[in-house]
């Protein structure tokens, strides 16, 4: 098996806006980051976010970021030990706080590429049940600690 997740943010501005311009001239970087990470298998790509945002989510804003891991080690690794730590840290700056779930994990099948609506399915469940072998978080997993380290939810 190997480990899906994802994760949405809203936007203060637009994408196109200025004042996301920081956050924007990051993105290719940290996904090529991503691309070549240990353990990295896929992400989702190529969509019209603002279309896929307004029809997932109700709002144009919201960003779906979708991917797949080979193990949870590699996707923690990624996400507090590269570049993305340091656009992680600055995310008040171009995103909303999001009172629901705003990141998920569960298990899929080698060759699986889950859907946006999948992704929103999984995270809807997490916030309506909470950590179950369906959809998860970091406090799930129970060797997944970087995520403390870095007061992340």
């Amino acid at each position: 098996m190997l480990l899906a997740e994802a994760n949405i943010a809203r936007a203060k501005h637009p994408l196109d806006d200025p004042a996301m311009a920081g956050f924007v001239q990051r993105l290719d970087a940290v996904n090529a980051v991503a691309d070549r990470s240990p353990g990295f298998v896929w992400r989702f790509q190529g969509a019209d976010l603002a279309a896929l945002g307004r029809r997932l989510f109700g709002n144009p804003r919201v960003i779906l970021n979708l991917s797949v891991w080979q193990t949870p080690a590699d996707l923690e690794h990624y996400v507090w030990n590269t570049v993305h730590k340091q656009v992680y840290r600055r995310k008040a700056e171009w995103f909303d706080a999001i009172a629901s779930h705003h990141f998920a994990m569960w298990w899929v099948e080698d060759g699986h590429r889950p859907s946006p609506l999948e992704a929103r399915e999984r995270l809807d469940h997490l916030a309506r049940h909470g950590n179950t072998d369906h959809a998860f978080d970091w406090a799930h997993l129970p060797h997944g600690k970087l995520w403390q380290d870095q007061r992340c939810a």
